[in-house]
């Protein structure tokens, strides 16, 4: 018989000989094992579960075009390109523009977007009814709804005023003599009130023509027809003076002013722009509780097919990565030179970041305080062993063994221990995160193959440290005193 196998009968033997102690001792190992393999598989899969969950709170990065840039559907696919597939949870594209409801003196916000991706980035959203699916169809936030008395299954007209999306630049590089001016500003209850008006020879205003058709009828909507007020326009340069160069109409000094601000702002006018009227079904109306309910949606196609225009203001992204990893997109998009600016919804981003820090500081600290319970428990246990065999050891150094024998049989003992009950905790342990997962999260986690190895060795260690005790105490049995019954 090999010394090997002589060693391996020896330890086995002693352990089947207290076996009520030693199956504590393999209890309090497998106990320790399992928990460390499951906080060790919940640590590194939290943050994966985690960040899908903190998905579901809306975007956490956005895309604007830089100052003096457009940012349209071609450059945002071309940005989109560098995130990894598995990294970019969803897209939002946004193009707001304001439209007006002349049945109701209103107009609205409203949001050209890809509802496929809202449902995405912003899962919190409720509807009561459906998302738009087809053409020609809106969502009507529930601010707006309760305001103008739409339902889901109702009809509303929305117009477009080309002068809404006039150029930014300074307005009086268009005051050209000759030329055809457009310009919109803010009426009574924040509708708008669109002018358009020609130059003459001398850049003085020769036609003028007011659409006032969102204001009250009785009110505001008189400065579209009102001669005498309309009359003062004529012959005058711009930029005019409200009060100066131009009297209010009575009982409609919003709109007046507004007619005055519409000119001052004026740029030349688009050739063949033209406003455009459409009629769209209400499939729904939104209720977020906050300001997506002063919104009207609808698809960036209806969008695009109104104003002609393929434009966008900003994306919405909802990206499944740490805080690191958002900056270095960032970073990258930022140097494309794409005409394109990434930033980071902050609030998002340092919650998920400081939230993540502290489930995973907890995880860690339960892990240690059930090592340390751990090695507690399988130390009294061996010490309760040399005790029992104080008489054995003894007789053994009366023989002739060496400490060093002594050590190594009860190092051996408990690393046997470690590695039965590390391999037993190591499957247990990953049923029970995947248990946790299930419950907390709704979603599974896949075995990780180096996770079997990591809590053997690691048992094994905490069974060997657990062991340094008791084996201090075996080698200090003086054998002399044991044989005389002391």
């Amino acid at each position: 018989m090999t010394k090997r196998r002589m060693f391996l009968r020896m330890i086995t033997a002693s352990l089947l000989r207290r076996r009520s102690r030693m199956l504590i001792a393999l209890l309090s190992i497998g106990i320790g094992a399992t928990i460390l393999a499951g906080m060790v598989t919940i640590y590194y899969d939290v943050p994966r579960q985690m960040r899908a969950q903190m998905r579901s709170y809306g975007a956490n990065m956005l895309l604007l075009p830089e100052d003096g840039e457009t940012l349209n559907s071609e450059k945002l696919a071309n940005t989109l390109s560098q995130f990894p597939e598995d990294a970019l949870v969803g897209a939002a594209p946004y193009r707001y523009v304001r439209l007006d409801m002349t049945s109701r003196q209103q107009s609205f916000t409203t949001a050209g977007t890809d509802f496929e991706q809202v449902l995405k980035t912003s899962p919190y959203f409720s509807v009561e009814g459906e998302y738009p699916s087809g053409t020609r169809q809106v969502l009507v936030g529930k601010e707006i709804a309760d305001t103008i008395g739409v339902k889901v299954g109702s009809s509303m007209e929305l117009t477009w005023q080309p002068a809404v999306t006039a150029s930014t630049g300074d307005p009086s590089d268009d005051w050209q003599p000759g030329a055809a001016l457009a310009g919109s500003a803010e009426g009574f209850g924040g509708s708008m009130v669109s002018v358009t008006a020609k130059l003459d020879d001398e850049a003085k205003i020769s036609e003028i023509t007011v659409d006032a058709s969102t204001q009250t009828p009785e009110y505001g909507g008189r400065t579209a027809e009102d001669k005498p007020f309309l009359k003062q326009f004529i012959g005058k340069a711009l930029p005019l003076e409200m009060g100066g160069d131009i009297d209010a109409l009575t009982g409609a000094t919003v709109t007046s002013t507004a007619v005055v601000e519409a000119l001052n702002t004026s740029h030349a006018a688009a050739a063949g722009a033209q406003p455009r009227t459409v009629r769209y079904d209400v499939t729904g109306i939104l209720v977020t509780g906050g300001e997506e309910e002063g919104y009207v949606f609808m698809s960036l196609e209806d969008m695009q097919s109104l104003t002609g225009e393929d434009k966008l203001d900003v994306a919405e992204l909802s990206v499944s990565a740490d805080e690191e990893q958002l900056n270095g997109y960032v970073e990258n998009i930022t140097q494309s030179g794409q005409g394109v600016t990434a930033r980071l919804v902050k609030r998002v981003t340092k919650s998920e970041t400081a939230v993540l820090g502290k489930l995973q500081a907890l995880v860690f600290l339960v892990t240690v305080v059930v090592l340390l319970l751990t090695m507690i428990c399988v130390s009294t246990t061996m010490m309760a062993v040399v005790s029992e065999r104080r008489r054995e050891i003894g007789l053994r150094k009366a023989l002739g063994a060496s400490d060093n024998s002594i050590r190594v049989e009860f190092l051996g003992e408990g690393m046997f221990l470690g590695m039965l009950g590390g391999v037993l905790g190591a499957v247990l342990g990953f049923v029970f995160a995947q248990v946790v997962s299930v419950n907390v999260f709704g979603s599974s986690i896949t075995f990780q193959p180096l996770l079997l190895p990591i809590t053997v060795i690691v048992s094994m260690a905490i069974a060997a440290l657990s062991c340094l005790m008791p084996i201090r105490r075996a080698v200090a049995i003086d054998p002399a005193l044991v044989l005389k019954g002391e």
